[in-house]
């Protein structure tokens, strides 16, 4: 087919930009070098189980998330606002109390901080709320570690609760990540729900490509090289469009531009899930469990199937524990999670089957402060080229899609000196939109 654009990649930024397209009237073609759309944002199925590639949720604040996305089509299942952290050889629950306010007496008594840490929490929760998110972008910079000693959160609070929820989040144990990208995620934390699509995270990539006419996706295409407004693919077939837009990881970005990339940032931040099946799941509830002993390879542990039985066949429930690293071996892995977890649940445990073990070297980009404002980098790299992707501003859902976006709204304004005003909208969006409510069964 002619195409007026090639998007190379279709993860989030890739889909998003061929939807601003053809808002504009452009044609765009999006080639995958994978076998499906999504890039890391995948779930594959086996044995009747729904398996996320490692351990991903939707904030549903993400604005550019409630631009894009149908809530209602994905059904969104949310997780308690909160979690549940073991330490002392206890589970201690720890809850967000401007959506739980029945919990405070339960935070105040919990040996989650100090009682100056939870006056500091909602400190932290006025600094991440405050002003537009230029602002918040516009701020001093540190490491996230750095800033919670400079807002006097006890090492307490800091070890059982901050690094091992948020080190999930941006996989990286010691919160060595920018103060400005902490206080975003705390902001979407506080906004909204954190929740998982019934029929898996793959659901969201799935959505957006549906509204693309299946001629305009091609899976399969590894492009080889690029050329003048042209791409080589590997099978040696050669595309034309009036415009290029790489949309695809940080490393495949730097070698399709022919540009070096530092190791570190080549590498990624990795993680490990070990996705196990068992007839009866070890808690009750939609839950995240943390691991705040300190100590022991589990970082978070999570069922999917008790958010939505849909993850799982009848009769069966599913585990996924996920680890920091990539670089586990398999089987020693499971030994030693298996030994961990059976100080968490008992026995049982010998009895869960391991289905999967996802090792996932680059699941999240590498960023070197500063982490400026997501919404003025320079997506434009020559005439007839250009890049999104979320490894320009702050790892996210919300950035990724917003960096398609851009690019699309950019490509649409080069190639047609205009650009739809709903696509071409600015980032201040609304903070109070009402999240997906309360979980189902809870007070």
């Amino acid at each position: 087919m002619n195409a007026d654009v090639i998007v190379i990649g279709a993860g989030l930024s890739g889909l998003a930009c061929a939807l601003t397209l053809r808002e504009n009237g452009l044609e765009p073609l999006v080639l995958e070098a994978a076998e499906g759309v999504g890039g890391r944002v995948r779930t594959d199925q086996r044995q009747g189980f729904l398996l996320d590639r490692g351990f991903q949720v939707l904030q549903t604040w993400y604005p550019e998330a409630r631009r894009w996305l149908d809530y209602g089509r994905l059904d969104l299942r949310p997780f308690y606002p909160g979690a549940l952290v073991r330490t002392g050889g206890r589970f201690h629950r720890v809850s967000d109390v401007w959506r739980r306010p029945a919990r405070l007496p339960e935070m105040l008594a919990s040996p989650i901080g100090i009682l100056a840490d939870k006056l500091r929490l909602l400190g932290l929760r006025r600094r991440c709320l405050r002003g537009t998110l230029e602002d918040l972008y516009g701020r001093p910079e540190t490491q996230a570690l750095g800033r919670l000693r400079q807002l006097g959160f006890s090492e307490q609070m800091i070890e059982r609760f901050f690094k091992p929820f948020f080190s999930g989040v941006f996989f990286e144990p010691e919160l060595a990540v920018s103060s400005r990208t902490f206080e975003f995620i705390f902001r979407a934390f506080a906004l909204g729900d954190t929740a998982l699509p019934a029929r898996g995270m793959g659901e969201i990539p799935a959505q957006l490509a549906a509204r693309l006419p299946a001629e305009q996706i091609r899976t399969g295409c590894r492009v080889e090289r690029l050329g003048d407004g042209a791409v080589l693919l590997d099978s040696g077939e050669r595309l034309r469009a009036r415009t290029l837009v790489i949309a695809t990881a940080q490393a495949q970005t730097a070698r399709l531009l022919g540009v070096p990339l530092a190791p570190a940032l080549a590498a990624g931040r990795g993680t490990t899930c070990v996705y196990f099946a068992t007839g009866r799941a070890p808690y009750r509830g939609p839950y995240l469990l943390l691991n705040g002993e300190g100590q022991g390879r589990v970082n978070s542990l999570l069922c999917p199937s008790n958010l939505s039985d849909l993850y799982a066949p009848a009769g069966q429930s599913l585990i996924a524990v996920n680890c920091h690293g990539a670089q586990h071996n398999p089987d020693a892995l499971e030994t030693a999670l298996r030994r961990e977890l059976a100080a968490w649940f008992g026995d049982r445990v010998r009895g869960w089957e391991r289905l999967a073990v996802y090792r996932l070297p680059q699941a999240l980009p590498v960023q070197a402060p500063p982490v400026p404002y997501p919404g003025g980098g320079e997506q434009r790299v020559a005439d007839r080229l250009w890049v999104c992707g979320d490894y320009q501003c702050a790892p996210s859902i919300q950035w990724a899609l917003h960096s398609g976006r851009r690019a699309g709204a950019g490509v649409a304004r080069a190639l047609l000196g205009r650009v739809a005003e709903h696509s071409a909208a600015g980032l201040r969006w609304p903070d109070d939109r009402p999240a997906l409510g309360p979980i189902a069964g809870e007070r």
